[in-house]
C-alpha cells in the first residue's frame, strides 16, 4: 500500500461499540431490484456480496417503513415482520465478505409514485413537489404522523430481528423526513411544523423511536446513523443555517454518525457561507461532536483522502463502487492507478449489477461515465 492512503484503512469504533476494518463505506443507492412484494432477489444480494469485501460498512438501499412510503419499484421492504426473512439474507450475504451490514430506513412521502401507493401520496402537508409531474399530496393527520414515527421504530426492530449491524434513518434527498423539515414541503401550524424548530419534531421523533427501539431490542451493539440533505434548491427550502441547527440538534441524541448527501464533496452552498465547500462547513460546525460519512464524486484515492483531509471520520463511495467493485482492494494493494473510472454497456455481467439498475445506468445520460469500447 502506498503509506499515503493508509488513513482510509484505519479502524473505527463507533460510539455504540460497533468496529469497522476501516474508513470506507459503500454509499445507499437504489438498485430498483427486489421483487414486487418488497423481498430482495438473488442478482441483488449478489450485486451486495460482490462490493462488501473491501469497504468496512455497507449502507443499503433505502427500504420503506410502511406500505404507503415506497417511493420506488423493486424497494426493499421492512414494513412487515413477514420480510424478515427476506432482510436476513441481505445481511448475511453483506456480513458473510467481511463488512458491516446497515439497512437504511426511510418513507418516500410525497415522491411516492401513486401507483406504489394505491394512489394515497402523503405528505407533511398539501403541497406537491416542484418536479414536473408531481401530485399533490394528502397532508397527514396527526395520528397518521404519529404511526409513521412508530412504524420507524419496528422497521429497527425488524433490522435488528435480521441480524443488521444497525440502521440509517433517511433524512435526505427530499422524502418523507426531509419533507417534514423543509418550509417548502411542511406548511403546518401544529406540533410538527412552524419555525425551524417546529419542523424539526419529526426527525427528532424518528430518532427518539429509532434508538428506543435498539434499546429495549438489541442485545450486541447497534448503530444508528442519520442522513440528511444540507440544501434544497426550492423557495423557501432548506438553508445552511437551517441544517446547521439540525446538526446541533442531532448531535445531542448520541447517534453513532450523520451522513450528508452531496453530487460532489467540493460543492459550494448557495445559502449561508458560500465562500467555502459544504462538506467543510458542516464539519467545522460539528466540531467532532458526531462522526461524519463524506460522500460525493468520490473516484480516486486522493478524492477520499480529501473527504478525510476535510475531517470527515468516513467516506462513502457511490457510483465508484459500481464501476470499481475492487475499489478498495485495489487501493490497499498499492493499484490506485488502476482503478476503473468508466463502464461500458457490454460488463453488466463481469460488475454484478442487477437488470434494473443496469438499465436505469445505460438509460440515464451523465449519470454514469459510460463509454463504447472498441
Amino acid at each position: 500500500m502506498n503509506p499515503t492512503f493508509a488513513p482510509l484503512f484505519a479502524p473505527l469504533t463507533f460510539r455504540s461499540g460497533v468496529q469497522l476494518h476501516n474508513r470506507l463505506v459503500m454509499a445507499p443507492m437504489t438498485n430498483f431490484s427486489s421483487q414486487p412484494d418488497g423481498q430482495v432477489t438473488d442478482a441483488e444480494v449478489a450485486y451486495y456480496v460482490r462490493r462488501s469485501s473491501g469497504v468496512g460498512l455497507v449502507i443499503t438501499a433505502c427500504a420503506n417503513v410502511t406500505a404507503n412510503g415506497q417511493g420506488f419499484p423493486g424497494e426493499i421492504g421492512a414494513e412487515r415482520d413477514a420480510l424478515i426473512p427476506s432482510l436476513q439474507r441481505l445481511a448475511q450475504g453483506i456480513q458473510a465478505q467481511g463488512s458491516k451490514a446497515v439497512l437504511q430506513i426511510f418513507h418516500g412521502g410525497r415522491q411516492c409514485p401513486p401507483e406504489l401507493v394505491g394512489g394515497d401520496v402523503v405528505s407533511a402537508s398539501a403541497v406537491p413537489s416542484d418536479r414536473p409531474g408531481s401530485v399533490v399530496p394528502r397532508e397527514l393527520s396527526g395520528a397518521e404522523v404519529q404511526e409513521i414515527v412508530t412504524a420507524f421504530g419496528e422497521a429497527t426492530r425488524r433490522a435488528i430481528e435480521a441480524g443488521y449491524d444497525g440502521v440509517e434513518i433517511h433524512g435526505a434527498n427530499g422524502y418523507l423526513i426531509q419533507q417534514f423539515f423543509s418550509p417548502h414541503s411542511n406548511r403546518r401550524t401544529d406540533r410538527w411544523g412552524g419555525d425551524v424548530q417546529g419542523r424539526m419534531a419529526f426527525p427528532l421523533a424518528v430518532v427518539d423511536a429509532v434508538q428506543e427501539a435498539v434499546r429495549v431490542h438489541a442485545r450486541r451493539p447497534f448503530l444508528v446513523g442519520y442522513r440528511f440533505s444540507p440544501e434544497e434548491p426550492e423557495t423557501p427550502g432548506i438553508s445552511m443555517p437551517d441544517t446547521l441547527a439540525l446538526l446541533d440538534a442531532l448531535a445531542a441524541q448520541e447517534l453513532d454518525y450523520l451522513h450528508v448527501s452531496l453530487m460532489d464533496y467540493r460543492s459550494l452552498p448557495h445559502t449561508g457561507d458560500t465562500s467555502r465547500p459544504r462538506l467543510d462547513t458542516l464539519l467545522a460546525h460539528l466540531d467532532s461532536r458526531t462522526p461524519l460519512i463524506g460522500v460525493g464524486s468520490v473516484w480516486s484515492a486522493d478524492d477520499a483522502l480529501a473527504v478525510l483531509g476535510a475531517g470527515a471520520a468516513l467516506v462513502a463511495l457511490g457510483r465508484s463502487l459500481i464501476v470499481e467493485p475492487d475499489w478498495a482492494q485495489k487501493v490497499a494493494g498499492g493499484q490506485e492507478a488502476a482503478l476503473r473510472r468508466e463502464l461500458s454497456a457490454d460488463e453488466q455481467a463481469q460488475l454484478v449489477v442487477p437488470d434494473p439498475l443496469w438499465q436505469a445506468i445505460l438509460k440515464t445520460p451523465g449519470w454514469f461515465p459510460v463509454v463504447e469500447r472498441a
